[in-house]
């Protein structure tokens, strides 16, 4: 028996009494994409990295409030409740059918409520609706997160929501999303561009760098990061983990949405000790205490002719 063979055998046994119906399908998807972004096996019998405790988070851990809170128009009540209304950007819509027509006046913005990068812009008028009803079909009608195992949204309704346009001069805002974890949030990650040329980089809360050097500089630190960590860490109180994700347009900062598998695990961190910082203050704030791992005989590669079989439609978190 291989390492691979030998590894995935051994991480098996940590699925006894798991909760998906077929561990051996999802173990063997977890392995093909961890091993294809990585270039490395995921260590799942006791993860120490970030990216291999979202792994175990999607195979083990399917604490039922995480689809409501992954739901883009329950998240908006959940945070309003919390937060108060200045923080929620207005749903115009949300339904499972675009009207023929437009019935807002731009800009604004057409998203999935079940899912992530399902996104459109109308900023002009001059878009092709009819495109866009297509494309919000095709949301409604695919198995999202099916191949990359992210189970809570399969358990979100599938529908189509519609808000205003929040950018300054038709740019998209800057994206913070700030890993919370046992409610305190760690780390700020500052997403730039993520229309055209999507890049992002890791800060601590007093502003320092730890991510790897760029061509960028150093954004600066928003205005209103103090009111974003507070409220981050009052809608992340009760939860190991869950990264939540603010804009900040005109100084005044806006809640965006939660996430529980920040780039399904699959995004490198550079540098890499980065994901064993990460990696060590979930398992500090879950008290991190993995099943006992049990070799047995392994079906595994049956499982993965059987999951390559299935709706392959790989979607990425972000």
């Amino acid at each position: 028996m291989n390492a691979y063979s030998a590894a995935l055998a051994a991480d098996l046994g940590a699925f006894e009494g798991a909760p998906p119906a077929a561990p051996l399908t999802a173990l063997a998807r977890i392995y093909l994409t961890y091993g294809w972004r990585h270039r490395r096996l995921p260590q799942l019998a006791d993860p120490v990295r970030f990216t291999d405790l979202v792994q175990w988070r999607k195979l083990f851990d399917h604490d039922p409030r995480q689809p409501r809170l992954a739901d883009k128009v329950a998240a908006k009540a959940y945070a309003r409740r919390l937060l108060g209304e200045g923080w929620i950007t207005p749903t115009l819509w949300h339904g499972d059918v675009l009207p023929e027509r437009p019935e807002w006046t731009g800009p604004f913005v057409v998203k999935s409520r079940h899912g992530c990068n399902q996104t459109r812009f109308v900023r002009g008028g001059a878009e092709d609706w009819d495109d866009i009803r297509r494309a919000a079909a095709g949301w409604i009608t695919t198995r999202y997160g099916y191949w990359l195992d992210e189970w809570l949204y399969r358990e979100i309704p599938r529908g189509i929501l519609v808000e205003p346009f929040i950018g300054d001069g038709g740019a998209l805002p800057v994206d913070y999303k700030l890993y919370v974890f046992g409610g305190r949030v760690t780390h700020i990650q500052v997403h730039l561009d993520r229309e055209h040329d999507h890049r992002w980089m890791l800060f601590t809360p007093d502003w320092r760098r730890r991510s790897a050097p760029s061509a960028d500089t150093d954004p600066p630190r928003p205005r209103s990061l103090d009111a974003m960590i507070a409220a981050a860490e009052t809608l992340g109180q009760g939860f190991d983990f869950v990264r939540t994700d603010f804009y900040e347009v005109g100084g005044r900062p806006l809640f965006g949405e939660m996430t529980f598998y920040p780039g399904s695990g699959l995004d490198p961190f550079d540098p890499d000790d980065l994901d064993l910082e990460l990696g060590a203050l979930w398992r500090a704030a879950r008290d991190f205490a993995p099943p006992a791992p049990a070799p047995s005989p392994s079906a595994i590669w049956h499982g993965l002719l059987e999951g390559l079989t299935g709706d392959q439609a790989v979607t990425r978190s972000v």
